[in-house]
């Protein structure tokens, strides 16, 4: 990663190898202290998160997990689907797709995420008139417009959204509680 010009890219490059590299990271991170760890909260310390670790090389930088986070992804794509690509090592996190993102194909590859984490009733459901959501959504709700439930409904499928419109107008949330446990996989 060091070697590459990310500046280079062209956007759609961009945006799939700071995801990639994201992931990458993480996992290398985990693999720093594993087995030995239950959750990636567990190789930060008092004073700071393992997110704000600095120790990936790029362009004569070293720069953490947070940066390629907030300072890139976020920041320069305000694309809210990236939380949906990008993966703490955690069992509430999204799946980490099997293959890396390539520029291609991103715009494929992030709708796939996007649907796949908001149709699995592991991370998202609804029990009457209220509708129980990952965490993801409160801690990013301004990359969500401030609106979740018009991001989610653009990504339900056909029962989901039916579910949805026969709940009525006034939707309750509840953000469900955030599993750090590493999904060993």
């Amino acid at each position: 990663m060091s070697g590459t010009r990310a500046r280079q890219l062209s956007p759609n490059q961009g945006f799939a190898f700071y995801i990639n590299a994201y992931n990458a990271f993480t996992i290398k991170l985990i693999l720093t202290k594993y087995p030995g760890i239950n959750s990636i909260k567990e190789i930060g310390t008092f004073f700071s998160n393992p997110w704000s670790k600095k120790f990936i090389p790029l362009e004569g930088r070293i720069i953490s997990l947070d940066h390629i986070e907030h300072d890139i992804l976020r920041s320069r794509f305000k694309d809210p689907r990236i939380h949906f690509a990008i993966n703490c090592a955690s069992k509430s996190c999204p799946p980490l797709l099997n293959r890396p993102y390539e520029a291609d194909t991103l715009e494929i590859q992030l709708d796939a995420v996007t649907r796949a984490f908001i149709n699995d009733k592991k991370y998202n459901f609804l029990k009457n008139d209220t509708l129980f959501v990952s965490k993801i959504f409160k801690w990013f709700e301004e990359d969500f417009n401030d609106n979740p439930l018009f991001f989610i409904r653009q990504y339900t499928d056909d029962k989901f959204q039916r579910q949805l419109d026969g709940a009525g107008p006034k939707i309750k949330f509840i953000y469900l509680d955030y599993d750090w446990t590493l999904n060993r996989r």
